[in-house]
């Protein structure tokens, strides 16, 4: 058994049974948090290695029949220690049951610490002890009664709070320091509200610029409740600014949506949500992560990893590039422009690996109707132009809003029984198309006949369109408590319902992007998640969007391949437009602002722009074709940023990250967020680089331009307004290295079977970025992992070429034997039916 194992069950306590006024706790240990259940009210406090005093104290409880019922108004406890296991690993746990309640419902919460992770987490369970039916509207995970509320070993005037939002642009992201507002009241997205309280959905980093120790609270589940984080302001002596109430709610949608899509509905179609409880049943919380201590990016990797290992995360296909039609034509996209843009991709970028098409909303004839084309943009049809698409050897990509339906189409004229309804039957309003045209409502995805209808959706857009990429919006707006075909299930289950349906739909080769939806409750389902606000054609909106690409930067191959939204880079203006827009064309530092941003989080990299347009604007079109910034963007690992809660106020948000490329070379993104000139002295040792290395540090953007590193100190001065220096560090002390790999390849085999090839990058050179495969019989292959057949028996000789960093490349060579004779005649043991088309 290994030493932490043995520590951790020295430091595991047995059971006990506690009574009002006995002495003892029960307790757990890791080497970097304890918890410890206090015997006088059955609160849990915990304690992080390095504070002297505790973190907080917190109670649970649960919203039942619309009354708080609290476990200190339990007058007795047991609580009783174990272990568990479970795809992190093994650990210790206190299941701490409550009786004595005047309610008669019996109220659990069990908090576990892992032996080798440095978090734990908390999750409550209610019961219903009576002999009726019970409801229930909210179950709280943590409800902090210590003072001060959290202590992270500095006054709480220096905290600083990033609070996830409902998705990834309602709010638009924010780190706020704690005397500011932070929870969204309404209004449109031109004119926000905010209250004195930091409201989190998902996840929540309290960080305190003075101790620097941080606290992460981050939901581990999202099986059916929302996790709302509500941290409340108060202003203390002096005006210094304290935390008044600090708690953690697994809940519905409602109170976010309140002020979102519903904000003027009536009260009757804002449902709180009410789950039925029958006698003897359980209703389980979610389950919270908790961490604290120093690190606030390991806490934030760690959590993201936590995810991945929990939920399955699907992330091992490359990230899509391409071209997107939203901002280089919003709804003006028409048959004709969308055939040209296609055949200037296939033509000048498909080569580089832009060989998506993304179009974007406006083909359809209607939401919730998204396989009737729009006749007067599309007159031949989508069908048509998806295998025009097809033939010019790009993928076909749609945008599509799934589960949103409008007052124009067909289900909604047809089976308004589909929709989600209020108590009174009549479907539940969410909004507009645009402005007050065309009403929207949204769809059951637990009614068997909403569930069928997905099903034909998804099947004729990929097998008769050939779509082979969804970009899944508005998943936000359509997630409303209401009456569902199927009772008692929340907002965020029938989400998760539709999902499967359209994965079953579509299979798993073809991708699915989350756009608009709470964070985690698509992983495991989606390929790709939108981490950012839209993007537009200004400074200002690439600077909103900075802030969620900076702060879930951890989500990166952990929920999903992050998606940034695409980039700008060329002088187009939309007048008329005002969300991102601007009335001047982007300057071409600002230029090189949107795409180094998109770069930075090694996700999903396209382009917004008309391309016509882009190529007649040939310092423009390089930024593009940077080979430097491509080879980022191929690593597929996200840029940290570096000083993401450490930003200092003149720079206004997170301005410095830094992407590990490998031992020999990193880059720097170094953003000028600001309207007046920045300058900055980075230490090099603070980048990884040893004390020997030999730097040397030059512009991505403009190869001829070295920055001067001068006593391990990078010096960068009178940087520009609105600008990024995409910084380039070699250590020149060490050689170049080509990739090392290690290769799979068959040295014999039969003639028309299918042959596997793999390759995997070993790690102990420069990072493999490219494939490419010569089979030796004329025929290539692209990728890590590939199949081929040949077709003649003979000798070949297979040839492979992994490119890495600046040039390098690794090349080599296979001898294959093809044996076997053709088969030309009948034989009925060959024919077999394919199970999907059955008569």
């Amino acid at each position: 058994m290994k030493l932490s194992r043995l520590f951790a069950l020295a430091l595991a306590l047995t059971s006990v049974l506690l009574l009002p006024g006995y002495s003892q706790t029960t307790s757990l240990k890791n080497r970097w948090l304890s918890i410890s259940v206090r015997p006088q009210d059955a609160s849990f406090e915990l304690r992080a290695e390095g504070l002297r005093d505790s973190v907080f104290v917190a109670r649970v409880g649960a919203e039942v029949n619309h009354q708080w019922i609290w476990s200190t108004d339990y007058s007795k406890h047991q609580a009783s220690a174990s272990t568990f296991q479970d795809a992190l690993g093994s650990g210790h746990q206190l299941e701490v049951t409550l009786a004595g309640g005047a309610n008669k419902l019996g109220l659990q919460y069990t908090v576990q610490l892992y032996d080798d992770r440095p978090y734990g987490t908390i999750a409550v369970q209610l019961q219903n002890t009576s002999a009726q039916t019970i409801t229930v509207q909210n179950i709280r995970v943590l409800d902090v009664i210590s003072r001060p509320r959290v202590n992270l070993g500095a006054p709480n005037n220096a905290d600083r709070v990033l609070s996830d939002s409902y998705s990834e642009d309602r709010p638009p992201l924010e780190i706020m320091d704690l005397g500011k507002a932070h929870v969204y009241l309404g209004g449109d997205q031109f004119g926000d509200a905010y209250s004195d309280v930091h409201l989190g959905v998902g996840s929540q980093l309290i960080y305190n610029q003075k101790s620097r120790y941080s606290l992460l609270l981050a939901a581990f589940t999202s099986d059916r409740w929302l996790t709302l984080l509500h941290l409340k302001t108060e202003n203390g002596p002096a005006g210094n600014a304290g935390i008044a109430a600090y708690a953690a709610d697994s809940t519905g949608t409602t109170e976010v949506m309140k002020k979102e899509t519903l904000r003027d509905d009536p009260p009757s179609d804002q449902i709180e949500l009410s789950l039925s409880v029958a006698p003897g049943e359980r209703m389980p919380s979610e389950k919270l992560m908790f961490a604290a201590g120093q690190d606030y990016h390991s806490q934030l990797e760690n959590y993201g990893e936590a995810v991945r290992l929990l939920h399955h995360a699907r992330f091992s296909s490359p990230a899509p590039w391409g071209w997107w039609s939203w901002t280089a034509y919003y709804f003006g996209l028409s048959q004709s422009t969308a055939l040209t843009n296609s055949q200037w991709l296939s033509a000048h970028l498909r080569d580089q690996g832009f060989n998506y098409f993304h179009v974007d909303e406006g083909y359809a004839y209607a939401d919730g109707e998204f396989t009737t084309s729009n006749a007067t943009m599309f007159p031949d049809g989508m069908r048509r132009l998806g295998h025009q698409v097809c033939h010019l050897g790009l993928n076909f990509a749609l945008w599509i809003a799934p589960f949103r339906v409008s007052q124009r189409s067909w289900v909604y004229q047809h089976h308004p029984e589909w929709l989600v309804h209020n108590a009174q039957g009549k479907p539940i309003q969410i909004a507009f198309v645009q402005g007050k045209h065309d009403p929207l409502y949204v769809l059951d995805t637990t009614h068997p006949g909403a569930q069928d209808y997905l099903r034909h959706t998804y099947q004729v857009l990929t097998r008769e369109w050939g779509v082979r990429y969804f970009k899944l919006d508005f998943m936000d707006d359509t997630g409303i408590e209401g009456y569902h075909y199927r009772p008692d299930t929340t907002a965020l289950e029938a989400e998760q319902i539709g999902l499967k349906i359209i994965r079953e739909a579509v299979g798993d080769n073809v991708l699915l992007d989350k756009d608009g939806s709470p964070m985690l409750n698509t992983v495991g389902l989606t390929d790709e998640g939108r981490i950012s606000t839209d993007t537009g054609h200004s400074f200002r909106g690439t600077k909103e969007d900075a802030t969620g690409i900076a702060a879930r930067y951890y989500m990166n191959r952990n929920f999903y391949v992050t998606d940034p939204d695409a980039f700008t880079v060329t002088g187009q203006l939309f007048a008329e437009r005002s969300w991102h827009q601007s009335k001047k064309p982007l300057t071409l530092n600002e230029a090189q602002v949107s795409i180094a941003l998109a770069a930075i989080a090694g996700g999903m990299f396209e382009i917004g722009d008309d391309l016509p347009t882009l190529g007649a604007a040939p310092d423009r079109l390089k930024l593009v074709e940077n080979r430097d910034l491509q080879d980022m963007v191929r690593l597929q690992r996200a840029a940290k940023p570096v000083d993401l809660m450490t930003y200092l106020p003149q720079d206004e948000q997170p301005s410095i990250f830094l992407l590990r490329e490998d031992q020999r070379q990193s880059v720097l993104a170094v953003f000028n967020w600001t309207e007046a000139p920045r300058s900055h002295q980075l230490r090099i040792a603070d980048f990884g680089f040893s004390e020997t290395a030999r730097p040397t540090a030059t512009d991505i953007f403009d190869p001829q331009h070295s920055l001067p590193v001068k006593d391990g100190e990078l010096q960068l001065n009178n940087q520009p307004a609105r600008s990024v220096w995409l910084i380039k560090i070699v250590d020149t002390s060490l050689p170049v290295r080509p990739p090392s790999l290690a290769v799979h390849v068959p040295s014999r085999v039969e003639m028309g079977a299918t042959a596997s090839f793999s390759v995997t990058d070993e790690g102990k050179g420069s990072p493999a970025l490219q494939y490419h495969w010569d089979f030796g019989d004329g025929t290539l292959a692209q990728g890590p992992a590939v199949t081929h057949a040949y077709t003649n028996t003979g000798s070949y000789t297979a040839h492979l070429v992994v490119d890495g960093l600046d040039g390098t490349a690794n090349k080599k060579e296979f001898p294959i034997v093809v044996v076997g004779t053709p088969q030309s005649g009948f034989d009925e043991r060959n024919y077999r039916r394919y199970q999907d088309h059955q008569p």
